[in-house]
């Protein structure tokens, strides 16, 4: 028996009057996706991903388009009762001037699962990226399941970041996270940036080779943690 398999995406467009307009919106299975606001939003239309789920999410920000996607809720990994691991992809191209801001709720990685999560980001002349990922290791009171994040973004046909994340049961003993129980990151990219490397308790911020900084948090929750990332793009 496999697990389920669902192909969603989402276009926006740039008109004559400078106006974005989500041009395509396709749901599938448990990938809805709600305009909203002046966003686009994904709404959990059922349990998951569960063990051997295989979702894929395609995000198009055409030329001089600005693109925010949302999450109604976080999200909760389970293990399911089908064998294999369960993966969710997203992958995004943004056109020659271009914003795509993509910063969902929490990921929350629940015992027994086993995730892989790859995003696969592609940036043109000009293009603005903001990219936020959380992971809540476990739900309250039991370890996490596994789960394996892959970022990999290129600008311009060169490589920008190439980024993994790895969590299992391992991660909760205090040698590896100590007291943390929820880890992301951000990443703003395309922009003029001027910052120097930055460390501090729970806290590192890096700049890149190309414009953009990379902000990496450890915190003891998702509250916790949302403020140490918002704090390390203001430093």
């Amino acid at each position: 028996m496999t697990g389920f398999r669902a192909r969603a995406a989402v276009v926006a467009s740039c008109d004559a009057g400078g106006r974005t307009r989500v041009t395509r919106l396709r749901s599938d299975g448990p990938l809805a996706l709600r305009e909203s606001g002046g966003a686009v939003y994904l709404v959990g239309a059922g349990a998951g991903p569960l063990g051997g789920d295989d979702l894929e999410l395609t995000i198009v920000v055409e030329p001089g388009a600005r693109l925010a996607v949302r999450s109604a809720a976080a999200s909760l990994v389970l293990p399911g009762r089908r064998p294999g691991a369960s993966r969710l992809t997203v992958r995004a191209e943004v056109g020659a001037g271009a914003r795509l801001d993509f910063t969902p709720e929490p990921a929350i990685a629940a015992a027994g699962c086993d995730h892989r999560a790859f995003a696969d980001v592609t940036l043109s002349e000009g293009a603005e990226l903001v990219w936020r990922e959380e992971i809540v290791l476990g739900r309250h009171g039991e370890r996490p399941g596994r789960y394996v994040s892959r970022f990999d973004v290129t600008d311009c046909g060169f490589p920008l970041l190439r980024h993994e994340l790895r969590v299992d049961e391992d991660a909760t003993s205090r040698a590896i996270l100590g007291d943390a129980r929820a880890v992301g990151t951000v990443l703003v990219a395309g922009k003029d940036l001027r910052t120097e490397p930055y460390a501090a308790e729970g806290l590192s911020v890096l700049p890149l080779a190309r414009a953009g900084v990379l902000v990496t948090a450890l915190a003891g929750d998702t509250v916790r943690l949302r403020d140490l990332l918002t704090r390390g793009l203001s430093v």
